[in-house]
């Protein structure tokens, strides 16, 4: 701030305006700043309240500085990374002297709630940064002192908490009384600064809310997802696998198959309808055309390579230089657009192991990809299209979502006037449409702006799956062209998308989306015949013949065992209807039919029942 007379602290200036209560940080002339901060006479403030999303930021950075400080006092010598708030929570990375297992946080959260009891001043201090090296060479910080050397100011800022001093930008809550509400969640192992050839340091995971019932609705949230965890409803229900021999490469059985499948032949209905045409490109592709499309320069650390026949070639970490080469096959005419060419595209990328998180972060995965090449004068056409393609989607799977809208990064390629004008053109169709969205500047891809759809499943988790990318670089770099109404060849536009995302991972965020209890027509197994001893399998087999012919997906538990347990083996697997079969069923050529959610439905006729399976919902039969 500059130096004045005539300046107050801002906890002063808000009392005398009578603001007061949950306030804990301010804005200065928009700047966020600690309460302490002193204020110019004509400068404008603005409080900054606890459940604001700048107020729980701030809390939860105030809360990783507490959990440091506590660990500082019950581990001496531990060195420290960084500890910054994240979304639903904090983190800390620490170089720890003895190993800390998750029975050792009870002890870390008991001395964080005294360190809060104690009411410890968030000091800010300001000095040199040859001062600040100084300081931590004596604490024995190597991970502080790597980071000072990386900045390039004359003075930074550190904040005191009673033993503990931290490089940090703030601001803080005033003092630690102020952190009341918080949980420590879990342990990881994290590398310093991502980097595989560097330090594993612990990482301590943890949260923090303004009020206890926030906390604890968290908290409850937190269980109902562990409870929906796709990695181990995956393995109950015997759908995927995850191997050492293959670190981020997924295993699907025969039952996660099906549900793919499901997917893909969902998929492919809805692009037959909307005019797309299905291609596929070859997996591994001449490097030179990696440094063509731009791939090279902006994203070769996320690709694998290899060597055939003495030249260099890069397995395609995306499908669009695959589609180009496609468009570029034939002479185009503006009566060809706009060619939409849809790809379910295998792609590989390169990960590192400690992001690696069962389906949802693997480093192969099946891209529900489309490139559409379009005239400038159809781009808002046809992202509406897309737009409705997404709303239909969505809408089966019972996902609401929300829309961002992501602007040139600093990595981007290409004219500034072409991204200009592709931006221009992505805003116009968005608010054509009438539909809210959020601006993300600097966010987009590489090679153009792009909208992307995040979709919010029951537990209010929030998930990035499509994504629409207006292109106007990669034409310009493949020189593909049509031929226009005047008989001259015109510059296409490329629109990248995709909807689903990733195959693999949108089957995850289903798995637990509906917690392995799929509706029907996702259900791996629909219908489990349960006869109830030997002699009554031949009619459970008829009956399971009966019901293939109308494409049911029928499974016949042939395990010894008592009734009741194939019921709840039954349940276990979340199949929606099971019949059973005893003499009396036999005898009357009926069976009995027990719904997954609904129980006893009684006995009905065969027909009866594919009447009744007929009826279920699927969207290949019931919306086309």
């Amino acid at each position: 701030m500059p130096n004045s007379e005539h300046r107050k602290k801002a906890s002063e200036v808000l009392k005398e305006r009578g603001i007061d209560g949950d306030v804990i940080a301010v804005k200065i002339d928009g700047k966020m700043y600690d309460l302490d901060a002193l204020v110019e006479e004509n400068a404008t403030i603005e409080p900054v309240r606890v459940d604001s999303p700048e107020g729980i930021e701030i809390l939860r950075h105030s809360a990783s500085h507490i959990m440091a400080q506590a660990v500082y006092r019950l581990y001496p010598g531990t060195k420290y990374g960084v500890g910054p708030a994240i979304e639903n929570g904090f983190y800390y990375d620490m170089d720890v002297p003895v190993a800390i297992t998750e029975e050792d946080l009870p002890k870390i959260e008991d001395e964080m709630k005294r360190i809060a009891s104690e009411a410890i001043p968030f000091e800010r201090l300001v000095m040199s940064k040859e001062e600040a090296m100084r300081l931590f060479q004596e604490r024995g910080d190597v991970y502080k002192l790597e980071i000072l050397r990386d900045i390039e100011d004359d003075t930074v800022s550190l904040y005191r908490v009673g033993e503990f001093i931290d490089l940090c930008r703030g601001p803080h809550v005033p003092n630690t009384s102020y952190v009341k509400h918080f949980k420590l969640l879990s342990l990881a192992g994290a590398y310093w600064r991502g980097d595989e050839r560097n330090p594993m340091l612990t990482r301590i995971y943890g949260t923090a809310f303004p009020s206890e019932e926030d906390l604890l609705a968290y908290l409850t949230k937190i269980e109902e997802a562990k409870r929906r965890d796709h990695r181990r409803i995956g393995k109950e229900l015997d759908l995927f696998s995850l191997q050492n021999e293959a670190p981020g490469f997924p295993f699907f059985h025969p039952k996660g198959v099906v549900i793919l499948n499901t997917l893909v032949d969902f998929w492919r209905k809805v692009h037959i309808q909307r005019g797309y045409q299905e291609i596929k490109t070859p997996l591994i592709l001449d490097q030179d055309l990696w440094i063509r499309s731009g791939h090279w320069d902006h994203y070769r650390e996320n690709m694998y390579f290899t060597e055939i026949d003495g030249k260099p070639f890069a397995i395609k970490p995306m499908n669009c230089p695959g589609g180009i080469l496609v468009y570029k096959t034939q002479l185009r005419s503006y009566r060809d657009l706009p060619l939409k060419l849809a790809e379910l595209g295998v792609v590989h990328r390169h990960e590192r192991s400690g992001v690696l998180h069962g389906l949802m972060r693997v480093r192969c995965f099946t891209q529900d990809d489309a490139h559409i090449f379009t005239s400038e004068e159809h781009i808002k056409e046809e992202i509406t299209d897309i737009m409705e393609m997404v709303q239909y989607i969505y809408g089966v799977f019972g996902f609401p979502y929300h829309i961002e809208l992501s602007t040139r990064p600093e990595n981007a390629m290409g004219d500034k006037v072409l991204w200009d004008k592709a931006e221009q053109a992505l805003q116009e169709a968005l608010e054509d449409r009438g539909v809210e969205y959020k601006l993300n500047p600097g966010d987009g891809a590489f090679y153009g702006p792009k909208i992307d759809f995040h979709l919010e499943d029951c537990i209010g988790r929030t998930w990035q799956c499509g994504t629409i990318q207006l292109d106007f670089q990669m034409p310009e770099k493949f020189d593909i062209t049509y031929i226009g109404p005047d008989g001259e060849p015109h510059r296409p536009v490329m629109i990248h998308r995709t909807i689903l995302g990733s195959l693999e991972r949108f089957l995850g965020i289903l798995i637990e989306q509906y917690a392995g209890a799929f509706p029907y027509w996702l259900a791996p197994v629909q219908v489990k015949i349960l006869p109830v001893s030997d002699e009554h399998l031949p009619y459970a087999k008829k009956v399971a013949s009966a019901l293939q012919k109308k494409d049911v997906r029928i499974e016949v538990d042939l395990k010894e065992g008592t009734l009741g347990k194939k019921i709840r083996d039954a349940q276990m697997q979340k199949i929606p209807y099971m019949l059973i079969i005893g003499n009396r069923e036999v005898e009357k050529g009926v069976v009995s039919v027990r719904d997954r959610s609904k129980g006893d439905l009684g006995s009905m006729s065969l027909e009866a029942l594919i009447e009744l399976l007929g009826n279920e919902y699927h969207p290949l039969k019931d919306d086309f």
